[in-house]
């Protein structure tokens, strides 16, 4: 198991992962359709967003769970 220390790395990994696989998958079909070459194209598209993607994520995670924590009605 990880140590507590690494959860905001870990989070900023896997979410950003999961949101541009399914992203690229689905704007690349959208903009391109499924054919041969699809696969290729995808995988362009990920390797490009992915790492985009994870420093955001690592970045901006801590100030929008604050920004919901005041947002969020205590009660």
């Amino acid at each position: 198991m990880l140590s507590p220390r690494y959860a905001p790395l870990a989070f900023s990994l896997l979410m950003s992962i999961y949101m541009v696989t399914l992203m690229t998958f689905v704007i690349t079909w959208v903009n391109t359709g499924l054919d041969e070459g699809f696969m290729a194209r995808w995988w362009r598209a990920f390797y490009i967003a992915w790492p985009i993607a994870f420093v955001l994520i690592l970045a901006g995670a801590p100030r929008l769970q604050r920004l919901v924590g005041r947002l969020v009605k205590k009660g």
